[in-house]
């Protein structure tokens, strides 16, 4: 689970403690280490101990108002000055400003004459000198064997190292006492452990020829902390502790949704993009556009004025930003104006603890709105290792309600190979990129596996990366399945050509239906004209006969009159 935060967690255990000022440290301890009294930073050369040690100073005096005196017995004053500024420490700045002072005690076997009467306390008055003139509340001795050569009876060396750890109890300062590894113990002579408030181990281990830094608390009188081994990375910024060891499911989630940066995709999601502080992997064969997805959705949350973290473990920020132009992106405008940061390395640089570590230390600085990783495939080693590594590093970015977007290189084919199954079920939305081969070409195709807490399209859709972004077109469901590229464009074809005969057909039917009408039509005006004309001719005939009744009737009147008249 979540280490308790530091300032918290020092109130709860009932003593005060010093912040260490250093990144995840003070998140294992609880608050920091046990103010006033002792704390021992053991382990082989190599691991960090001065640094650690010196930074605790360092922080104590810019940061806490607490000057410090570091006391060393090997390295002179002007080389631990010379090795602290490759951290950024300007060690001479604190000098001058008396908030530190850097003591050298030279400590010579050959030149200590054997005698009973060899103690610590030419070195209480010098210590005490030191915190005197500066009011130090922190002091550093390091490292600590070199003391103990002029001691030849054990129980008079136990006896000194518990009267210096008694004495710095009794000045009321928090001291850090670093020691070297010893053999089967913590410590060489193996007694600083046993009077010490606190005891870290530091660890440098080489695993495949690939080196990584491990802390962990062996013990620390009074108070609760973590138990585990912690990774931490030493580098320009300083030091960072990696405090997360496991997932926590108590993180707050969000309804709201940000856009995938492609428009088209939008639609295939039923919220219209992913929820915000989602995990998401984009998995897919070489050339599928895995990392042109990406940008895109960088882009759109950069466009939205939110910040994007961009870790790239095959291609350099110039390249990726270069390569993204032929995609209508343009990062370096968000570069330029702080947007987008790019943190790029090699995966063998680093073993899969250290990358999470500096990823995040860079996500504890940067504080994003989103994260991408292209490509998490690009990471070796053991999978059960690399799952727990990308478990955490999603938690991190649950924590703090970041999007994530993870793309993976599939291995085959076949979107569910045994890689990305592994890692698919730590993901929200799973989006798979393949390659489907018809009439010799290769096209492209996207779907959407699973998206948890909302509805998203079945369909398999195919897409162009373009000068103007990522198009998907509609989908083309032939009998034989989904087409594309050429095999779509024939069948396409064809289906216009078989459309435009049955359109011919059509029209040749409805010509001869046409001619066919017409000469009925002519038939029936040539029939209802001789039918008009014998009609007239009718007419014509039945005037005629009414006209010669007429004439009849007008000749038998006249014909009655003169007989009439005759009489």
């Amino acid at each position: 689970m979540t280490d308790s935060s530091g300032a918290g967690g020092a109130e709860k255990q009932g003593f005060a403690k010093s912040l260490t000022g250093i990144k995840g440290l003070d998140d294992i301890t609880l608050g920091g280490l046990p103010k006033g009294r002792p704390s021992l930073i053991c382990g082989s050369a190599g691991c960090g101990k001065t640094l650690f040690a010196m930074t605790f100073l360092v922080n104590g005096a810019t940061r806490y108002g607490e000057s410090g005196v570091f006391m060393s017995f090997e390295e002179r004053s002007d080389d631990l000055v010379a090795n602290v500024a490759s951290l950024g420490y300007d060690a001479d700045a604190l000098i001058a400003d008396k908030k530190l002072i850097i003591d050298h005690v030279r400590v010579e076997p050959s030149e200590i004459e054997v005698s009973g009467d060899y103690d610590f306390e030419p070195l209480f008055v010098r210590l005490g000198y030191a915190i005197d003139q500066v009011g130090a509340k922190r002091v550093v001795l390091d490292t600590i064997e070199a003391l103990f050569s002029g001691f030849k009876d054990q129980a008079v060396l136990r006896a000194e190292v518990r009267r210096l750890f008694g004495w710095l109890k009794d000045r009321g300062v928090t001291a850090i006492i670093t020691g070297e590894r010893g053999d089967g113990q913590l410590t060489r002579y193996g007694i600083e452990e046993y009077v010490s408030d606190c005891v870290i181990l530091l660890d440098n281990r080489v695993h495949d020829q690939v080196t990584t830094r491990r802390m962990r608390i062996v013990k620390y009188r009074g108070s609760s902390h973590g138990t585990n081994e912690y990774p931490f990375l030493i580098d320009d910024r300083g030091i960072s502790v990696m405090p997360i060891t496991s997932a926590g499911l108590q993180h707050k989630i969000s309804s709201e949704v940000v856009p995938t940066g492609v428009p088209d995709m939008d639609a295939l999601f039923g919220k219209g993009g992913f929820y915000r502080g989602s995990s998401v992997l984009v998995s897919g064969l070489a050339g599928t556009g895995k990392s042109t997805f990406s940008a895109r959705f960088a882009n759109a949350m950069c466009e939205r004025g939110e910040r994007c973290l961009y870790f790239a473990f095959e291609e350099s920020p110039d390249q990726i930003v270069r390569n993204m132009r032929s995609a209508g992106v343009d990062l370096q405008k968000h570069r330029e104006s702080g947007l987008l940061c790019f943190e790029s390395a090699r995966p063998s640089l680093y073993g899969l603890e250290m990358h999470l570590t500096r990823m995040y230390r860079d996500i504890e600085e940067f504080k994003p709105s989103a994260v991408i990783v292209d490509p998490i495939s690009a990471f070796r080693g053991v999978q059960s290792e690399i799952h727990a590594t990308l478990l955490r590093l999603a938690d991190v970015c649950k924590e703090r309600g970041i999007t994530a977007v993870f793309t993976s290189l599939s291995l085959a084919a076949d979107h569910a190979n045994e890689a990305d199954r592994g890692v698919s079920s730590l993901m929200d939305t799973w989006i798979s990129l393949t390659d489907v081969e018809a009439s010799g070409e290769r096209n492209r195709v996207l779907s959407v596996l699973k998206s948890r807490g909302m509805s998203h399209s079945n369909q398999m859709r195919e897409y162009l990366l373009t000068s103007n972004g990522i198009k998907l077109t509609e989908p083309y469901i032939g009998a034989e399945g989904v087409l594309t590229g050429a095999a779509r464009q024939a069948q396409e074809a064809r289906e216009r050509g078989e459309a435009l005969q049955r359109l011919q057909a059509t029209e040749r039917r409805q010509r001869e239906l046409d001619r066919k009408r017409a000469a009925i039509e002519r038939q029936i005006m040539e029939m209802r004209a001789a039918l008009d004309a014998e009609e007239g001719e009718a007419a014509m005939l039945g005037q005629q006969e009414a006209g010669r009744e007429e004439a009849l009737t007008a000749d038998r009147v006249a014909m009655a009159s003169k007989r009439g008249a005759a009489e």
